[in-house]
């Protein structure tokens, strides 16, 4: 661990907090079309915009990127945000969504801090030091069966490959409708991820993996002990064509739903992989 590591973290969550201020004081009142119903705010921007001026001032010499307007992809080591992860949620004023910010190393995440502000909660880990929810170490659940397990699927795609993806996507909670607990789309890759690592959920499955909609979730998810991995069982990394975190005693399970599901789809484990 960077001995520098646990000051970024200090920077990270004092950045976090004033954009947690913003979201709560800020109304979206500007909505503009990004894609395929996807949608930024005046918010969105707001946030990234400061959040990038204070981290440019606090850790000169760390890049930054956001996901509404960019920045130095090609640096090392860079900060990534978004702004406000859940936006459609926030524009209709469903509460599940927050600030996801990461520090991202040679293509590692090694910091992660996510603001669930509308819900009250703060999250924050480090590579080597733990993850923590409002201050309190915290944990993946010890959930070791599917009908014991509450899962999360990543929300519906939208774009060129949207309907494909859908199609799958259905597949997934179609198995897991019969075998798990409990299955909920909640609209965040952020809120999804954190809720793993505290243990209010047992597992999440999205077939994307976003930097700025992942990075802060896979640190804070390793640090409190749950896996996090790829449609093959490997470790995730930013290649990885999916993002499935579970409590360690679900991975195979989780993945043998995975792989009935995606098997000839752009999201399959590719030949070779190892066994699951």
């Amino acid at each position: 661990m960077s001995p520098e590591l646990p000051a970024l973290l200090d920077l990270a969550r004092s950045v976090t907090e004033r954009a947690e201020q913003q979201l709560r004081d800020l109304t979206p009142d500007l909505i503009t079309a990004k894609g395929d119903r996807d949608m930024v705010t005046n918010v969105d921007l707001a946030i990234e915009r400061e959040a990038r001026k204070s981290l440019l001032d606090g850790a000169p010499g760390i890049g930054f990127v956001g996901e509404e307007e960019g920045g130095d992809t090609d640096a090392d080591t860079h900060w990534i945000i978004d702004p406000v992860d859940g936006t459609a949620n926030f524009i209709r004023g469903l509460p599940l969504c927050g600030i996801s910010l990461a520090l991202v190393h040679h293509s590692v995440p090694v910091l992660g801090v996510i603001h669930l502000p509308l819900i009250g909660r703060r999250y924050w880990a480090a590579q080597g030091l733990g993850a923590f929810r409002d201050g309190q170490r915290i944990s993946a659940a010890v959930t070791r069966t599917l009908p014991e397990a509450m899962i999360a699927v990543g929300d519906y795609g939208t774009g060129p490959d949207g309907p494909e993806r859908n199609r799958v996507a259905l597949a997934i909670q179609a198995h897991l409708a019969e075998k798990a607990q409990r299955v909920r789309m909640l609209g965040s890759a952020a809120v999804d991820l954190a809720f793993v690592a505290d243990g209010t959920l047992d597992a999440t499955i999205t077939l994307g993996n976003h930097d700025w909609d992942m990075a802060a979730g896979v640190v804070l998810a390793r640090e409190a002990g749950a896996v996090v991995m790829d449609t093959d069982g490997s470790p995730h990394t930013p290649d990885s064509l999916t993002t499935i975190a579970t409590a360690p005693g679900l991975r195979d399970a989780v993945l043998d739903i995975v792989a009935a599901t995606t098997t000839g789809t752009p999201w399959a484990a590719t030949a070779g992989s190892p066994a699951c």
